[in-house]
């Protein structure tokens, strides 16, 4: 079953959000493990290969203290490789791994922000008992509990995992260039500008359907204060405009 979630602006704009399910979700965690183990066969064969040493027919020959290096070494290596890549992909990634970024969904912090380090490390580090528990069994249970589809992690983070709507837009004929001093601009209150700015970096993760209606109540509370003429464009060009010129 399909579920969505709300999320309400400061300025009282309702932006709509489709959960990402627990088929997705497990799938995407299955193209993780599998690059993980990819990665962790290659590296084994190279170690193999460039350090005598780890063969089985020459372990027997290494040195104790070169032997206990060798698995500190490669311990901690499947710890930053298992540990460490989902952290590190949904932190640089905007909430994504490779796995999430094949099925189509992405991580967010409540409210619909951006995923931050300190988040990412939180619902991972709960991934771990999660995962020790039954190859993510109670993940399952919660998830499929919740009214929000999240796991334990996401409890612990205030995360949520969203599915990651994409469509092409159009290009449209813009305006002259806004710059920061274009009375445009100066017209808005900081408040309009960062939700103009909010709205172009999540509208990707909005449902087709359902950003027209947000972008049309946005676009109703700037276009009185704009001085220049934009009727040509659609309330979602306008924003994605405005926000890519006039509010970096």
């Amino acid at each position: 079953m399909e579920r969505s979630v709300e999320v309400t602006t400061g300025e009282s704009v309702a932006i709509a959000y489709e959960l990402a399910g627990l088929g997705s979700r497990f799938f995407a965690v299955f193209v993780d493990f599998a690059l993980q183990l990819a990665v962790a066969a290659a590296a084994l064969l190279l170690a193999v290969w460039l350090v005598p040493g780890v063969a089985p027919a020459k372990a027997a020959s290494a040195g104790k203290l070169a032997g206990a290096l060798l698995l500190a070494l490669a311990i901690v290596a499947a710890f930053l490789l298992f540990f460490g890549y989902f952290i590190v992909f949904e932190w640089l990634w905007q909430g994504r791994t490779p796995g999430k970024r094949i099925v189509g969904i992405r991580v967010v912090r409540d409210g619909g922000f951006p995923l931050d380090f300190t988040s990412s490390v939180i619902r991972n580090v709960v991934r771990l008992l999660e995962f020790s528990l039954g190859f993510y069994a109670l993940s399952a249970f919660v998830v499929l509990a919740s009214p929000l589809n999240r796991r334990l992690g996401d409890m612990a983070a205030g995360t949520l995992v969203v599915r990651d709507a994409r469509y092409e837009r159009a290009p449209a004929p813009m305006p002259r260039a806004l710059e920061r001093e274009d009375p445009v601009v100066r017209e808005l209150s900081a408040a309009e500008c960062d939700l103009v700015r909010r709205y172009a970096a999540r509208r990707a993760t909005l449902r087709n359907a359902a950003r027209p209606a947000v972008a049309a109540k946005i676009a109703a509370l700037v276009r009185p204060k704009l001085g220049a003429t934009f009727d040509h464009l659609s309330d979602d060009d306008l924003l994605v405009h405005l926000a890519e010129t006039a509010l970096r």
